[in-house]
């Protein structure tokens, strides 16, 4: 097992969640840095700067990660998108070293290789002011991305949450029980239902929908009421991801033998519906 440095007091959750979980899989893997670097293509300057929260791994090393440990990397995949957010949001507050143009050329130059690739020998580091037109150029790309496909889950959740209600309107509450739901609209009610050896609670019927912390909708509010009927409180039944969520989550994962991440992901919500 690796003796970790601590990371950096500042860093976003988001990023610390992900780091984390990459630490785990390296340790679970038993893998060295030497080893790491060989397998994945990533340097091993590269993966100390990623495992040490100095830098936000790229998405594809995260993907290399997981095949080499052997993990489905969509979970992994999912906390990367959540911890390049609080990545970019930790990079727009100056530096006190940048405010004072003292800024170290080390680091510098070891961000730009991380993102150029290795350098030909002699080659001098790009100049700051390209670098910085190309992040602003990259984080407005990825700002319009992340709006686009918020925008049509929205559009989606929406048409399903109104296709669900229209169907259970007339159908009478079930027998096997039934748990009011807390809190102000929209308002969630968990119908407990058992139908060809699965548990559904009338809010979704979805078998893979990726949920962590901020996801919000009928999805969250299914997976809250199974996580009551499965004797783990989520809290109110309000389809809001929150903390006590995803503490109901880790506890389920952990009886069910599976990794407890707080994510909600394909194997969780097998775990929910048997």
């Amino acid at each position: 097992m690796s003796r970790w440095k601590a990371l950096p007091a500042d860093l976003d959750p988001r990023v610390r969640q992900l780091v984390v979980r990459l630490r785990r899989l390296k340790d679970h893997g038993d893998l060295s840095m030497q080893r790491l670097a060989a397998k994945t293509g990533y340097s091993q300057k590269s993966w100390e700067r990623y495992l040490n929260g100095r830098s936000l791994p790229p998405r594809e090393a995260v993907e290399a990660l997981a095949q080499v440990g052997g993990e489905d990397p969509t979970r992994l995949l999912v906390l990367h998108e959540l911890a390049a957010e609080g990545w970019e949001k930790r990079r727009r507050v100056p530096s006190v070293a940048e405010a004072d143009g003292k800024a170290a050329p080390g680091a510098a130059a070891e961000a730009e290789a991380d993102e150029a690739g290795p350098s030909p020998a002699g080659s001098k580091v790009a100049r700051p002011h390209g670098r910085s037109l190309r992040i602003a150029v990259v984080a407005g790309a990825v700002a319009l991305v992340l709006a686009v496909v918020s925008a049509v889950l929205l559009a989606v959740r929406l048409t399903d949450h109104g296709t669900d209600n229209r169907a259970a309107t007339p159908r009478p509450a079930s027998s096997t029980g039934s748990f009011p739901a807390s809190g102000s609209a929209p308002t969630y009610t968990c119908r407990i239902q058992r139908t060809d050896g699965h548990w559904y609670a009338g809010n979704s019927r979805t078998q893979d929908a990726i949920l962590a912390q901020g996801v919000a909708g009928p999805d969250v509010a299914e997976a809250q009421c199974l996580l009551r009927r499965a004797g783990f409180s989520p809290g109110g039944i309000d389809g809001v991801y929150g903390p006590l969520t995803e503490r109901a989550v880790k506890d389920l994962q952990k009886r069910a033998g599976l990794p407890p991440d707080g994510i909600v992901g394909p194997h969780t919500w097998g775990a929910l519906r048997k």
